[in-house]
């Protein structure tokens, strides 16, 4: 019997196929890393960069880094979840810092002097570093004990196990490539002067077929609702003669963001309490845990000293800052870490914006009036909080799947490295590229907005800090109104959706779930998907929306999937998803090629 586990664990152990190093030696990890940082990594960093600069958000790179990564460890079997783990890991982290070259738009958007790049890395390496650790401190809580559904986490860890069927696996990666290619056939076709025009962007259009036209729609209806409300607000004084509608109606979505999360983390937190309470037990004796779990929570607490200390000191000596806001800052993450990541955990939302603004609101309460310490100090919040979600969410899917903790944390630290890097790298290289993003959109006329470079996350960081020095009193009436509505209607929701009839009426049938689609998409919609109708144009939104739409049809008509043991796959694997991120990554490349030629032809002439 001895003699048959000791096969058995020798058999698990040992790859599938040949070429590939045997699972836990140097090689196996060099092999990972190597894929992870070199490839996977800067391939979603480029990705969620040009959409950030784009459209203003993006689509993590989980399932991309997910499906790819399985590929190079199918040979191992079962057990090739892990390593695909660790890789998603990895890309993930490199796509979630290289989103972040906003921060140098925004410098430049502001006229602040800018700090040597090398300054800047450090700076944002330390904020991610910090944020690692905080996240894993909260691990314990959120995932061990809370187990919070984290939705996308779940999604990874189903998608890494039924990768293991070759058939998915090689559709997978065929929708992936099939959309990638129109992404770049759309990307090079935007440069037509006669497409151009349509404000056509097939990572916006790829953006929409991910989310689906619950999202998309209230996106699209928010947009014709803010143009046909451009006349009032320019009579009443709070828009110029030719200023965009979004120079006033990104204050009213962020106040609809700001109050729905109000009454979602209320409910949530409610959630978690009466979870907790409910599943309190004695403490665990020690060394119950499995071993996959364990933490040696001295080098953690020693982690996070060290990286929050590091935060202030960098940013008083190589940056300037004072100390006192950038200590305070470090403090908040503490307190947003675990909220947004309550957040995260539920809903699968992480109200990073929120995190900035509430953050600069406090430090002006403080007597703050200097655009260039509240960018750096709130960037601290942008960084290290969503870092810590991104780590609780991936600790979430290693949890669901056995992966060890610490080799896990071990890979998101790499990832954070090479991401800090390419925040800056891919933000000069796009900025320099493409010279309309160093054009301040909250100062431009309506004629002259950027059709392909709407910058929503710009657009709301220096619309934000612009209230330093700019003070409007009826900036803070847009967002007491906006937090009225936004509070107003995620109530309502919350109370319809939650009775037992409506609940009755949803599972009814065809009509009871078309019913629940229109109060969702036209009636009632979510204010954090209203909400971006006020962030970008018209035109990204109705490509946004179209996309929605579509994505919504085709499922619609296709009907549910199977895979070849017969159940249904991911939703994140559906087609249109795929497609959909095939099309963003596409576009991506696209703008980074011809960028980079246009650069080298710039040098040759």
């Amino acid at each position: 019997m001895e003699d048959d586990a000791r096969n058995e664990a020798a058999l698990a152990q040992a790859p599938r196929w040949a070429w590939l190093p045997p699972i836990g030696t140097w090689r196996y990890h060099a092999l990972l890393l190597s894929v992870g940082m070199l490839v996977l990594g800067p391939l979603g960093g480029v990705t969620s960069s040009y959409m950030n600069f784009s459209l203003g958000f993006f689509v993590g790179g989980q399932v991309l880094a997910g499906i790819l990564g399985s590929a190079i460890t199918f040979g191992y079997g079962a057990e090739g979840k892990h390593g695909a783990n660790y890789m998603q890991t990895t890309a993930a982290s490199v796509a979630n810092m290289a989103s972040l070259g906003v921060i140098v738009q925004a410098m430049v958007w502001l006229g602040l002097p800018q700090p040597p790049l090398g300054y800047l890395i450090l700076f944002l390496l330390c904020a991610g570093m910090f944020g690692a650790g905080v996240g894993m401190l909260y691990t314990p809580i959120l995932v061990d004990r809370l187990k919070l559904t984290y939705p996308s986490g779940l999604a990874v860890a189903n998608i890494l196990r039924a990768l293991t069927d070759p058939g998915l696996l090689r559709r997978s990666i065929g929708q992936l490539g099939s959309g990638a290619l129109l992404g770049i056939a759309g990307g090079l076709g935007s440069q037509w002067a006669w497409l151009g025009s349509t404000g056509l962007s097939t990572s916006t259009l790829g953006a929409g077929l991910v989310v689906g036209a619950r999202i998309g729609v209230p996106a699209v209806m928010a947009g014709v609702i803010f143009t046909a409300l451009v006349p009032y607000f320019r009579a009443i004084g709070w828009l110029g003669p030719q200023d965009p509608f979004r120079k006033i109606a990104f204050l009213i979505a962020l106040g609809m963001i700001l109050g729905a999360a109000i009454v979602d983390l209320a409910v949530i937190f409610r959630s978690a309490w009466q979870k907790a309470e409910a599943e309190a037990t004695p403490a665990a004796a020690a060394g119950s845990d499995p071993a996959w779990k364990a933490t040696n929570m001295v080098r953690l607490v020693a982690w996070v000293v060290f990286w929050g200390v590091a935060i202030v000191v960098v940013g008083t000596t190589c940056l300037g800052q004072p100390v006192g806001y950038l200590a305070f800052a470090v403090a908040l993450v503490f307190v947003f870490a675990i909220v947004n990541g309550i957040s995260v955990g539920v809903s699968d939302q992480n109200p990073i914006s929120s995190a900035f603004v509430v953050s600069v609101i406090l430090m002006a309460s403080l007597g703050l009036k200097s655009p260039i310490i509240g960018l750096l100090a709130a960037s601290v919040l942008l960084v290290a909080t969503g870092v810590a979600c991104d780590m609780q969410q991936d600790r979430s899917t290693g949890w669901r799947l056995g992966t060890n903790r610490t080799i896990q944390f071990r890979y998101q630290v790499a990832g954070i490295l090479m991401g800090s890097i390419l925040a800056v790298a891919f933000a000069k290289l796009f900025m320099t590229a493409y010279p309309v993003l160093n054009l301040d959109q909250t100062q431009l006329s309506e004629a002259a907005q950027p059709k392909q470079w709407s910058a929503a996350m710009t657009y709301k960081l220096v619309g934000t800090l612009r209230s330093l020095t700019e003070d409007k009193p009826f900036q803070r009436t847009a967002i007491e109104i906006g937090m009225v509505l936004g509070f107003l209607i995620a109530a309502v929701r919350r109370s319809l959706k939650a009775s037992g009839a409506y609940q009755r009426l949803r599972a009814s049938g065809r009509l009871g779930s078309g019913l629940d689609f229109l109060l969702d998409a036209l009636v009632l919609p979510s204010p954090y998907a209203f909400s971006f109708g006020g962030f970008v144009p018209l035109t990204t939104s109705f490509w946004f929306g179209l996309g929605g739409v579509l994505s919504s049809l085709f499922n619609t008509l296709r009907g549910p999937q199977r895979t070849a043991g017969g159940s249904a796959p991911p939703e994140d694997m559906s087609a249109t998803s795929l497609w959909g991120g095939g099309l963003i990554a596409g576009d991506a490349i696209a703008a980074l090629g011809l960028g980079i030629f246009g650069l080298f032809s710039t040098l040759a002439g």
